[in-house]
């Protein structure tokens, strides 16, 4: 009985001790394994075993890429203006051997790094250089990190000023300095508009002035046209009128000759002619000889009739 028991304890302890030694390893890690206090070697994914007691994890390490946050560091321009500026580093365990054997803190020898680079860098560079180059502060900083911790078995893939922050009264002056911009840029493109509306107003008063200019021809020449047409008909009644008269005369002295009249007949329509003229307001009329020995013969025929009605009338 006492050897079952002791059998099936050393079993369960040696079950036990198998299955603590087994370890996987997944995708993004590595381990480091130690054997008697040495590095043996790295551990990459898949299934493995170590030796108990004689093999250790030294350091479980993630190959992911990883970032960190520096806080704000205070930092003095070439023109002596201090300012804070925070960074943001992304960095990537390339080989976990160094990293484990390398250097003792790797995260505070990157911050510390980054600090005293950050102030050599920007103490080269005046204010206005600062706030206009982080691209080129970072690739800088992005080379002098990833030369340096080349031996640790890091490779830094970014790094990025995150924040700058200058003096409060070098902030109160670029605020003043920004909306004077944004006034001058406003003012600017309120006389631009200006300018373009005045354009298109002159344009439209210019197109409106053509367009009036070309209806008032248009209505010149249709009441041209219109008066043309007018003088033309005139004319031609008037000429209608003056060939009916014409004809009509024609008519009546065709028809006088035809009618063969006697001299005395001529004298007496004469009469009758002048008497319609004398109707008239003309102050001077030139009698023909022949009508004034006419008027006289009628003359005496009129007194010689009204002493024969007298007569009858006895």
């Amino acid at each position: 009985m006492i050897g079952l028991i002791v059998g099936g304890a050393t079993v369960f302890l040696g079950g036990g001790l198998i299955l603590n030694n087994i370890r996987i390893v997944q995708q993004s890690d590595a381990y480091v394994i130690e054997r008697l206090g040495a590095y043996k070697e790295t551990w990459s994914v898949g299934l493995h075993f170590k030796v108990p007691f004689i093999e250790s994890v030294q350091k479980k390490v993630s190959l992911k890429e990883q970032v960190v946050d520096f806080p704000p560091q205070p930092v003095i321009t070439k023109d002596n203006v201090t300012m804070q500026i925070d960074t943001v580093v992304y960095y990537q365990i390339t080989d976990p051997k160094l990293y484990a054997y390398g250097i003792e803190n790797p995260i505070v020898a990157i911050e510390n790094l980054t600090a005293t680079s950050l102030r050599n860098l920007i103490g080269e560079l005046d204010l206005d250089e600062t706030l206009s180059s982080r691209d080129i502060v970072n690739t800088k900083m992005r080379a002098i990190l990833d030369k340096a911790t080349d031996s640790w078995g890091i490779k830094v893939n970014r790094v990025e000023l995150k924040n700058i922050m200058p003096p409060r009264e070098i902030q109160e002056a670029m605020e003043k300095q920004m909306k004077a911009e944004r006034e001058k840029r406003e003012a600017v493109l309120n006389a631009q508009a200006e300018k373009e509306s005045a354009v298109l107003r002159a344009q439209g008063h210019k197109e409106s002035a053509i367009l009036n200019a070309e209806a008032e021809k248009q209505s010149a020449i249709l009441r041209a046209e219109a008066e043309k047409e007018k003088r033309i008909k005139e004319a031609e009644g008037e000429a209608e009128a003056i060939l009916i008269v014409q004809k009509a005369t024609a008519e009546g002295i065709e028809l006088i000759n035809s009618s063969k009249p006697t001299q005395e007949m001529i004298a007496l329509r004469s009469l009758e002619a002048l008497e319609k003229v004398a109707d008239g307001q003309a102050t001077k009329i030139i009698i023909p000889s022949e009508i004034q020995n006419i008027a006289g013969l009628v003359a005496s025929l009129k007194e010689v009739s009204i002493p024969t009605k007298k007569t009858e009338e006895e």
